[in-house]
This record gives C-alpha cells, sequence and structure tokens, in this order.
C-alpha cells in the first residue's frame, strides 16, 4: 500500500510531494496548475533529495500530478539577467541533473502530456523511462532564442542522436509516446493510467536486486559503454569481480543452485 512518507526530507520543497511503497520512493511533481514547469526550488530540491537518498529506500519513481509531465523551464521566472548569471543558471541546472544520474538507485519516470525543454531534460536524467500515450516530446528553445541549458546536448544525442536533437530544435519537431520509444526517448509505452503502476512494478524489480548489481549498472554500464574496447573490457571485468566476491551474490548463487537441485530431484 502507498503510503505519505514518515518523514520529508528537508531539501524536498513544497513543489514535490514524497510517498513511499515499501522500498521504493514516489516523488511527484506537484505544480500541475503551471504544467509542473520548473522553478529553481524545485530542481535544487530534487538535486539535494538525490545526492543524499534516505536510508532504505532501494529504487524511486519520479511522476507528476495533473496531466502533463513537466513543460520545461518556468519562464516566469526568468528575469532580464547578464550572460554569466546565465552561464550560473545553467551550472546549477547541471550539477542538480547530474544527481540524478549519479543516484545511487534507479530512476523510474512516468511521463505525460508535455515532456519538453527542461522536462525533457529532466526525463533524460531518469534511468528508465515509462510513457503514457499522451505523452509529447519537444525541444522549443530554438524557437525561442534559446539554446538548451540543463544538460539535454550532452544526454539526449547520447539517447537519439544529434541528427533527431538538431531537427528537433531547428523545426520545433514533435514526437509523441509510440515515435519516442522507437528512437530512445522512452523504454515503454504503456496505456492511459498504467504508467505509475507499470513504474512501480519495474521499480520494485530493482529494488530487490543485489545493490551492488545496480551500482554496475548505473554507473560502470555507461562507463564501459563509451570507453574503447580493451578499457571497456577491463572496467567489465572489475566489476564483474567485484559483484561476484560480495557476500550477497554468494548467498543469492547458492540460493539459486539449491533451488535448482531441489526442483530436478523433484
Amino acid at each position: 500500500m502507498i503510503e505519505p512518507a514518515t518523514t520529508q526530507p528537508s531539501a524536498l520543497p513544497q513543489t514535490v510531494r514524497r510517498r513511499s511503497d515499501g522500498p521504493v520512493d514516489i516523488l511527484e511533481l506537484a505544480r500541475p496548475d503551471k504544467r509542473n514547469a520548473l522553478d529553481n526550488e524545485t530542481v535544487l530540491g530534487l538535486g539535494a533529495y538525490f545526492r543524499a537518498v534516505p536510508e532504505g529506500v532501494r529504487a524511486v519513481v519520479l511522476a507528476a500530478e495533473g496531466r502533463h509531465f513537466c513543460a520545461g523551464l518556468d519562464l516566469n521566472t526568468m528575469d532580464e539577467s547578464g550572460v554569466f548569471e546565465g552561464v550560473l543558471h545553467s551550472r546549477m541546472w547541471h550539477g542538480a541533473l547530474d544527481a540524478l544520474i549519479a543516484s545511487p538507485v534507479p530512476i523510474f519516470s512516468v511521463l505525460k502530456g508535455a515532456v519538453i525543454g527542461g522536462g525533457l531534460e529532466l526525463a533524460s536524467a531518469t534511468h528508465v523511462r515509462v510513457a503514457e500515450p499522451s505523452t509529447f516530446y519537444a525541444l522549443p528553445e530554438g524557437q525561442r532564442g534559446l539554446f538548451v541549458g540543463g544538460g539535454a546536448s550532452v544526454r539526449l544525442p547520447r539517447l537519439i542522436g544529434a541528427a533527431r536533437m538538431t531537427d528537433m530544435m531547428l523545426t520545433g519537431r514533435r514526437y509523441d509516446a509510440v515515435e519516442g520509444e522507437q528512437i530512445g526517448l522512452s523504454q515503454y509505452v504503456v496505456e492511459d493510467g498504467n504508467g505509475l503502476p507499470t513504474a512501480l512494478e519495474l521499480a520494485h524489480r530493482a529494488a530487490a536486486n543485489s545493490p551492488i548489481t545496480n551500482y554496475g549498472i548505473l554507473h560502470v554500464l555507461p562507463r564501459t559503454a563509451e570507453a574503447n574496447p580493451h578499457e571497456g573490457y577491463l572496467i567489465e571485468s572489475l566489476m564483474a569481480g567485484i559483484a561476484s566476491g560480495s557476500d550477497e551474490a554468494k548467498s543469492r548463487m547458492r540460493a539459486f543452485l539449491d533451488r535448482d537441485t531441489a526442483g530436478a530431484r523433484a
């Protein structure tokens, strides 16, 4: 049963609600009247939460209230600041969203409605993305005289390729939920209303894994994928040795072998 968390991390602002489902935390963006557009407080709060994930949490689901996941940066928070202030603001987003990428636990996001601009940057910082049919993706910065500043130019080309991102920014092209899954913006497309249940099911599966294995998947796998083959093989071997040599791996393997043996005897 999903219940309100017994404690609310002090870093989380009122624009992010936290609930617990056993070892899985559910964080919900809570600005539905703003299509969950992101202000500085929300971005900083998410970053702080993932830098210090509460003890006992083994996976996180990032969802949103209302009809939209996130319509991007709250443009009402922008002022007539100068170039340097703009650089610092972008770097603030980088630091916060890097905390999601560096999270010690997997993050599953539930996408619906608008996933545009900064909302797409936020979604791309999660590890597994589950989209409902209403989901649409866009990068409208190109039509507003802006440029992405929350890490999209680094993360999105690795998901969909630089050519597709170029098209999105130059022409304002949108992708719907099915197209987005086909090009890599999400890993799942589910029926209306099934986003959260599906993400929770997946999160609980991941939460049952060994934390060492999950750490390797989240932090070693991306690096082996980017490394040259010789370095990648070595990194893989080191991680494989660490994982298989852990007490938990040995215990899990013994349990599996005992179960397999018992089944063969039956």
